[in-house]
């Protein structure tokens, strides 16, 4: 058996490393170490793929081995994330609430509204498993991407230790926009809204418009807004791709 089939596997594999590593991280509250690994899992998970289409290995076990791993680093980590941050804004420690909106048993306790934010790694469990179903989702996307979605989360906490601005910090703080973030990002990744993918048949300017106006513009938007430009890319992506589904 040849070597090769093994490498794009081998990468996922690594996709998943990086994302468990981003767990334990995650739960100790060191979330720029922890996006730091999802990152780097993201940037796997892009390789794997490509590189199973280059070698013509792509297989079966391939896609599901990467749900799998996009289940951990695209999946369990924001919710984890998400929980923490809605912990910090309803004044919960997340391990030790102790108000009426908390369970309490053997003398641990957790309280219930940081839970909304675990809603997220159900909502992408859901998407990558109706994902690997649905055939038609070849040249575009059907509702927000797992990978996206992360990095939209996970640019909150970026954010609020890069771009030192209190007035951003404060909305990111707070518990109805972190909630209302958490059900937005349940619904998007699972919406029937058609977004187109970055996938290069040719590289003409016809057949690719709209993808080199979303590379120009994101380059643009990280070199001025740094961190704050993830959360503003991602909605551009939604807005032209519902520009482009106009169109057609």
């Amino acid at each position: 058996m040849q070597i090769k089939k093994f490498i794009p596997n081998f990468i996922t594999l690594l996709n998943l490393l990086c994302g468990s590593i981003a767990v334990l991280f995650a739960v100790n509250n060191l979330f720029v170490t922890s996006a730091l690994f999802v990152f780097l899992g993201i940037f796997f998970d892009f390789f794997d793929g490509l590189l199973a289409r280059k070698l013509n290995v792509q297989s079966e076990l391939g896609l599901q081995l990467d749900s799998l791993a996009d289940m951990v680093t695209s999946g369990l980590v924001p919710g984890i994330v998400l929980y923490k941050l809605i912990a910090i804004a309803v004044d919960a420690p997340p391990m030790a609430a102790s108000n009426e909106w908390s369970l309490h048993w053997s003398g641990f306790s957790m309280s219930f509204v940081p839970i909304i934010g675990l809603f997220v790694t159900l909502a992408s469990a859901y998407r990558l498993a109706t994902f690997n179903l649905d055939e038609d989702q070849q040249t575009y996307f059907k509702g927000l991407p797992t990978p996206a979605n992360t990095l939209l989360i996970m640019s909150l906490p970026l954010i609020m230790e890069f771009q030192h601005n209190d007035a951003i910090n404060a909305i990111i703080l707070n518990k109805w926009f972190l909630i209302g973030l958490a059900l937005l990002s349940c619904y998007l990744l699972n919406s029937g809204i058609k977004l187109f993918a970055l996938k290069f048949k040719d590289y003409s300017f016809k057949n690719n418009a709209m993808r080199y106006v979303f590379i120009i513009l994101s380059l643009v938007l990280l070199i001025v807004l740094h961190f704050a430009a993830i959360p503003v890319i991602i909605l551009l992506y939604i807005l032209l791709s519902l520009i482009q589904n106009n169109k057609n």
